[in-house]
């Protein structure tokens, strides 16, 4: 295990590894129960700086930064196929580390784009994570979801969570997609229906992220919709047959 990735469950022989980026505010262990799930892969979470086991370290602030130092970290993984899945910020951090690997010759296997707004989409309307205080930002994910949203809720965790939750806020929506030659890897993106921030137009736009095979997937669910369902199947099929392309 690198400081970057975590992988509790080894499999030597697994066709495929999965590397799991969470959502902003979230971390690695959102992605505990994967590797049960998910038993013919090998299950990789990411750990983001400045939260957990990186608790001490300094908070990342550059998205394009983070990638790039992920894309090292899993560099050493390319002699097996290796897909990417990320969740609402975590899919465009994945994006922009498959491009990376991509423009360097070790494209990767498959990009899961799950409940996020394609990268070359403008920010939706509303006040900018610039304009907004810590307590507005909190109250904005609070009412997402997700693993830390109780935690939120709690003062005495409160002190604890908010700086990397806010953190992530910030950096993301400074996030600028830049223009560049697309993926070659197939795409699969997946949104909640009820998903009060990813409308299915926004997610069916990942198909300009790549020349390859490209998969919208609209599943029962809000913008967590993966925390009660996993889309373990469909990840297992993506994988099984790639090149296959779905909609809707």
């Amino acid at each position: 295990m690198t400081n970057w990735l975590q992988c509790t469950a080894p499999r030597p022989d697994a066709a495929y590894r999965l590397v799991c980026f969470p959502h902003a505010g979230g971390s690695a262990a959102f992605f505990r129960d994967w590797p049960e799930g998910l038993p013919d892969h090998e299950v990789h979470a990411v750990r983001y700086p400045g939260r957990a086991a990186r608790l001490e370290e300094p908070l990342p602030t550059d998205l394009l930064k983070l990638a790039a130092d992920i894309a090292t970290a899993v560099r050493p993984l390319l002699d097996r196929p290796v897909a990417l899945l990320g969740h609402s910020m975590g899919a465009v951090v994945a994006y922009e580390t498959a491009r990376l690997l991509q423009a360097e010759g070790t494209p990767v296997a498959h990009l899961f784009a799950s409940g996020a707004r394609a990268p070359q989409l403008a920010h939706p309307e509303g006040p900018g994570a610039a304009d907004m205080d810590d307590d507005a930002i909190a109250d904005a994910l609070t009412e997402l979801g997700g693993t830390d949203a109780e935690l939120l809720a709690d003062p005495d965790f409160r002190e604890l969570v908010l700086p990397y939750v806010c953190g992530d806020f910030r950096m993301f929506d400074a996030y600028v997609h830049r223009p560049g030659a697309p993926l070659t890897c197939p795409v699969t993106a997946v949104a909640g229906d009820a998903d009060p921030q990813v409308g299915a137009w926004a997610a069916a736009a990942w198909a300009e992220t790549t020349e390859g095979p490209f998969t919208h997937r609209t599943v029962p669910g809000d913008h967590f919709y993966l925390t009660p369902r996993p889309p373990f199947r469909l990840v297992e099929e993506a994988l099984s047959h790639p090149g296959v392309h779905h909609a809707g």
